[in-house]
């Protein structure tokens, strides 16, 4: 089909602006109009991926992308300097088709998460189409102006929907978050000029991140790898890659700039925490793979090292901080930061295995941490509370909720035949086979799973197991079983989750090539 990345690009943006000259009486209509423009943005994602070319063949970056529109979008001239071009180019590859069609299923299950949202439901739902947009705007956008355009327009609505729609401490949690993020895209901000002072398309500079990737650089230039130019004894090109680190880094998130994400968790409306979780990390994780790799593949062999410390500190890091954590939604929260860590941990293994593991990591987490957030929620909407201490032996009062439990939890743990086995199993592959990191990187980051599977358990032993237990009288007649809405949200995710496990050439088949590509094009650097 045609421009079927832009309509679902801009569908949901269009709607929003349609919500604007529509009555705010009901807030029945807003939800039914969210939920048909996430669908319809779900159901072409899948025709994307199902028309998706698994075995073209790739030897150029140019050459890696799919259903590629191009427009001229902003042209202006700068006297002497020479002329700004702005493109309107969008694409596919093997790396974000997953992720597009990841984000397509979490955005509508995120809309359905936010049936019961009735105060002011108006500007929450355009807030959130406009989020998802942006999101999938991230994933798809080859213009580099356009991506952080688009990585810009998240931190808007993520602000405003934490902060208005958000728990007793909305307003910290949301300003944290806002000057986090704000402070990352300032370093990518200062990385995307230097690279479109760099990057020629001819005779003129560009924003192209296909011409980025492929190393169309001016001689000269200050990011040219050819280029001696020093900062404190670093190259230019050193310091773009650090800087690219802190500005993704914070939204992956990785320790020690992990700290807005536990706030901005627990104190965000489920639907939020949903996206949140499931795809906003991801973004993070896909500049890592499409701009700290993909554009400075020459420094990002010389810090292997470097990041797979960074992704086994995050791994053991955020998995005892889990568990050391008593309110439900925190734990989640911290699970996040630890397993996120294995996509650094892929990454700097440079082997297709651990490139392999470390994108089925971001889909596995994109769906296991979300139905986690759901499921906290599910306790949070019944008794306003998430204190694990308050509650004992669920499974005999909800044994419909602590059957997903089970399945989530022993997903996130790794448990052979789920999703969450495979992308860490290849992750670890990958890390012990590079020659480039030390046995102990890969030793320290299968402890994590442990630690992973000590938090799980020992909830589900607290909270489900033993004699039937709720702090408060009050709370025993909402103590019911999930409802029909609850299971529709889960039940795709759990057999998604199952499917990945037994069959995960789902993921890897479209992927296949664009990630070989991938590690060969960083491994020509490899001293």
């Amino acid at each position: 089909m045609e421009n079927i990345l832009s309509y679902i690009f801009l569908l949901p943006v269009l709607v929003a602006v349609a919500m604007l000259f529509i009555n705010s009486g009901s807030s029945s209509i807003f939800r039914r109009l969210a939920l048909a423009a996430t669908s319809v943005q779900f159901f072409l994602s899948l025709l994307l991926f199902f028309q998706f070319d698994k075995s073209l063949s790739i030897s150029t970056w140019s050459g890696a992308f799919q259903f590629v529109e191009k427009l001229d979008w902003i042209t202006m001239k700068l006297g002497s300097i020479g002329q700004l071009n702005i493109d309107y180019f969008i694409g596919v590859d093997g790396i974000s088709l997953p992720l597009v069609v990841l984000s397509s299923l979490i955005l509508m299950i995120g809309v359905i998460s936010s049936w019961k949202i009735e105060e002011k439901a108006k500007g929450y739902f355009i807030l959130y189409l406009i989020l998802s947009s942006s999101i999938i705007g991230c994933f798809i956008a080859l213009d580099f102006f356009l991506f952080y355009l688009c990585f810009e327009f998240m931190l808007l609505p993520m602000f405003f929907l934490i902060g208005i729609w958000g728990g007793e401490r909305r307003s910290y949690a949301s300003i944290k978050f806002f000057l986090y993020t704000l402070i990352g895209s300032l370093f990518i901000l200062i990385v995307m000029i230097g690279l479109y002072l760099s990057v020629v398309d001819g005779s003129s500079n560009t924003f192209s991140m296909v011409k980025m990737m492929d190393g169309f650089y001016d001689p000269g230039s200050v990011l040219d790898p050819a280029s001696r130019e020093l900062f404190f004894g670093y190259s230019a090109r050193a310091v773009a890659f650090v800087f690219i680190i802190i500005g993704f880094g914070i939204k992956l998130p990785i320790v020690p700039v992990h700290t807005w994400l536990p706030d901005a968790h627990v104190e965000a409306p489920t639907s939020i925490s949903v996206v949140l979780a499931g795809l906003l990390l991801k973004v993070g994780a896909y500049g890592f793979f499409r701009i700290a790799y993909g554009m400075f593949p020459d420094v990002a062999v010389e810090h292997t090292t470097l990041v797979a410390i960074l992704g086994v500190i995050s791994i053991l890091y955020g998995g005892m901080n889990a568990l050391a954590q008593n309110d439900l939604k925190r734990l989640v929260a911290y699970s996040s930061v630890s397993h996120m860590g294995f996509v650094l941990v892929g990454l700097a293994a440079v082997t297709t295995e651990g490139a392999s593991g470390s994108l089925f990591q971001m889909v596995s987490h994109g769906l296991i941490s979300p139905a986690l957030f759901i499921l906290a929620g599910v306790i949070y909407d019944r008794t306003n509370n998430r204190e694990m201490e308050h509650f004992s032996g669920l499974a005999s009062k909800m044994p419909v909720y602590t059957f997903f439990i089970a399945v989530f939890f022993f997903a996130g743990l790794g448990l052979p035949g789920l999703s969450g086995f495979v992308g860490e199993l290849m992750v670890l592959i990958g890390a012990f086979k590079a020659n480039s990191l030390s046995v102990w990187i890969g030793i320290l980051a299968a402890s994590g799973i442990a630690i992973s599977a000590a938090y799980f358990l020992w909830t589900i032993q607290r909270m489900f197991f033993g004699k039937y237990f709720v702090r408060e009288k009050s709370w025993e007649s909402f103590m019911v079983d999930l409802n029909a809405r609850e299971k529709f949200m889960l039940i795709p995710l759990a057999i998604l989750v199952l499917v990945l496990g037994i069959y995960p050439r789902l993921v890897l088949d479209s992927a296949n090539e664009t990630i070989n590509f991938f590690v060969q094009h960083i491994s020509n650097f490899n001293p």
